[in-house]
């Protein structure tokens, strides 16, 4: 029984879409991944063929030339890009972050300038909306844009901002009033505008490839009709799609967990060590069952969310619990993967190195374990 089929219930077009996209990391993506991790350089080579497979485009209407993908679709490409290599994964997701907020809430003007392209993949898209003393609570943001006449005025900092240096526009989110939290508000900043400079690049235990980096905003104006929400409706509007993000990483989890889980299990077969395979030592038989289980009931707890979606539900919930699932289970099937290489998964010449590093960092990004046990716990019990 394959594990990507098993349970799925996808549609023909699904699983075409995923075979694509699974060859595309395949062959494009995964070769490169370890020197683009050692050098910390984002491979725009990959990004030029996700724009080819029209997946930067993933979440923008058709009328903007997008895919309009739905969340189980969207969902799927997260997980195979993730097999490829997460730091490009993360890349394309946060771009389809900016997309989502200007198909969602931009004027008609503003989807017209950006949407087209940013499908052809430049500008790429950035979120800004944690800052250094506003990560899983965003309502302690403190950075503010006071309107003035037919602008506003933008001064603070956000942090970890994925796409910080290869950029080209940002979804931040300010307050208008420095003294109200409700007032935060989601506004569209290109990158080249007076006043906003790109912090120092923060160097990472793993997802090196991806540019992570702070946003400096210094009496940066910009026009108020780029304003993509009313005044206070910004933080509202960012759980709205950050529902989504969640799927799409959980989807990217189990996709490097699978990375993983095939790594060890090609390995176990070819290793030998006590007259025969590795793969028939009965301890480490038994880690594949716990690996394989983890990542199955992973990848249903993601594709339970996303059907929710698609269907017109509720999927909060079920988001939180998948990514919460999803990217503990990650980590344990990643440590596993190492733990059956032996001293060669402890060196960076195999990937399951690289695949442990970057698994950590789905556990922390676009809302924590710990945050997620919040929401899933209001749920059930409030």
């Amino acid at each position: 029984m394959a594990l990507a089929d098993a349970g799925s219930a996808l549609t023909g077009e699904q699983r075409a879409i995923r075979d694509v996209v699974h060859e595309f990391a395949v062959e494009e993506i995964r070769p490169g991944a370890r020197e683009a991790d050692e050098r910390e350089e984002f491979p725009e080579d990959a990004w030029d063929g996700l724009a080819d497979l029209d997946l930067t485009g993933l979440t923008v209407p058709e009328e903007y030339g997008g895919f309009e993908a739905d969340r189980t679709t969207y969902s799927v490409v997260n997980e195979e890009v993730a097999y490829g290599q997460l730091a490009v994964a993360t890349a394309l997701s946060v771009h389809c972050l900016a997309t989502s907020c200007i198909a969602t809430f931009g004027s008609d003007e503003l989807k017209a300038e950006w949407l087209p392209r940013m499908v052809e993949g430049r500008p790429v898209g950035m979120f800004a909306l944690s800052e250094p003393q506003a990560g899983s609570n965003p309502a302690e943001m403190e950075t503010v844009a006071r309107r003035e006449g037919d602008e506003y005025v933008v001064n603070g900092e956000k942090q970890w901002i994925t796409n910080g240096e290869r950029g080209g526009v940002c979804v931040l989110f300010a307050r208008t009033d420095s003294d109200d939290p409700g007032s935060i508000t989601q506004f569209l900043v290109p990158k080249d505008v007076d006043g906003l400079e790109v912090g120092k690049r923060e160097h990472k235990l793993g997802l090196r490839a991806s540019d992570t980096t702070a946003l400096l905003f210094d009496d940066v104006r910009i026009p108020a009709e780029n304003r993509l929400t009313e005044e206070g409706r910004g933080l509202s509007a960012a759980f709205e799609i950050l529902t989504g993000g969640r799927i799409g990483i959980a989807s990217q989890a189990v996709g490097v967990a699978q990375a993983a889980f095939d790594e060890a299990r090609e390995y176990a077969g070819e290793r030998e060590q006590f007259d025969g395979p590795i793969g028939e030592v009965q301890a480490i038989r038994h880690k594949f069952a716990e690996m394989g289980t983890k990542l199955h009931a992973s990848r249903l707890l993601v594709r339970e969310a996303a059907r929710l979606e698609d269907e017109g539900e509720d999927p909060r919930i079920a988001a939180s619990m998948a990514k919460y699932h999803a990217s503990e289970a990650a980590v344990d099937v990643c440590n596993e993967a190492v733990q059956i290489h032996g001293g060669y998964g402890y060196v960076s010449e195999f990937d399951v190195e690289r695949f442990y590093r970057d698994a950590k960092i789905t556990t922390i990004y676009e809302g924590t374990t710990e945050i997620q046990k919040k929401i899933i716990a209001r749920g059930l019990l409030d």
